[in-house]
């Protein structure tokens, strides 16, 4: 159940409470704010059988994710990026949206949300139903060229790419954060990764790679859509990025509530109103449940 803890006095957490229960103290606080702007991370996504990348403590499962400056000069890491891509796609594209995102879409559908800003690259908010997405990080449903800038479809390369490896096998395969898998390293060596048709240039998922800046067009409206909200909830998310964590971070000091639904510890556990430790999926479910 819920308890005080000596940080704040408004601050709650729980780390064993019952969904009823966490649903409760979640609908408690959102009725005290007309308008609340909704932060996402990869814990909303598990359910539909994206895997995340951190534990309950905030530490990387595994090692973290390429960066761009190491997609683009280095050959074979844009080879292993390709492979990896191309066996972790067709089980990405067909996640589903789970419980989590239709609550979310709901709780949009009663005109209170000021946007939901995902560092989500799956596109299962939109397809759950929610209009009010900023795809803080992009979308790896698209793919553009680095050289003319040319943008396609990611389903059309996926095509390409099975028509230029017809005979390749990844052996054995599992399942990676961001339709990423891990593959038998022997078998990157003889993938054939994909170039632009128009230009022969470098490929690259439209998505913010670590190593690069979240575009600044995005970030306005996401800030823009912070200012005009009364608090702040984020779902799913331990906030170890920058990119996310400083919304949380903007909230608290322009003196705007922030909760936070998420397994574990984040990284802006001193700055909440709110937290609770439970199924994000289960608990926004219940809450809209009875709504």
């Amino acid at each position: 159940m819920a308890y005080a803890c000596p940080m704040s006095s408004s601050l709650r957490t729980s780390d064993t409470g019952s969904i009823a229960a966490d649903a409760h103290a979640l609908r408690a606080w959102l009725d005290r704010y007309p308008r609340v702007f909704v932060l996402t991370g990869a814990g909303v996504s598990t359910a539909s059988g994206i895997p995340d990348y951190r534990d309950t403590d905030g530490a990387w499962k595994r090692p973290p994710p390429v960066t761009y400056q190491a997609l683009v000069g280095d050959p074979a890491t844009y080879r292993r990026y390709w492979a990896r891509s191309y066996v972790g796609w067709p089980g990405f594209s067909t996640a589903a949206p789970n419980a989590g995102h239709r609550a979310l879409t709901a709780f949009e559908q009663t005109g209170r949300i000021t946007a939901l800003v995902t560092q989500n690259v799956d596109t299962l908010h939109q397809r759950a139903g929610s209009r009010a997405v900023i795809d803080l990080h992009g979308r790896l449903d698209r793919v553009v060229c680095l050289g003319c800038g040319d943008e396609r479809p990611r389903t059309g390369l996926q095509a390409r790419m099975s028509a230029t490896n017809a005979d390749w096998t990844p052996r054995d395969a599992a399942a990676a954060p961001d339709g990423d898998a891990d593959i038998d390293t022997a078998a990157v060596l003889k993938f054939e990764p994909p170039y632009c048709t128009l230009c022969g240039g470098m490929l690259k998922p439209d998505v913010v790679f670590f190593g690069e800046n979240v575009p600044r067009l995005r970030y306005t409206q996401a800030v823009a859509a912070l200012e005009a909200a009364d608090a702040m909830l984020v779902v799913g998310s331990s906030l170890m990025v920058y990119s996310g964590f400083r919304f949380a971070r903007m909230a608290h000091e322009r003196g705007a509530p922030v909760a936070i639904l998420n397994r574990g510890q984040t990284r802006a556990d001193t700055l909440v109103d709110l937290k609770l430790e439970n199924d994000c999926g289960a608990v926004l479910a219940a809450l809209f449940a009875t709504a």
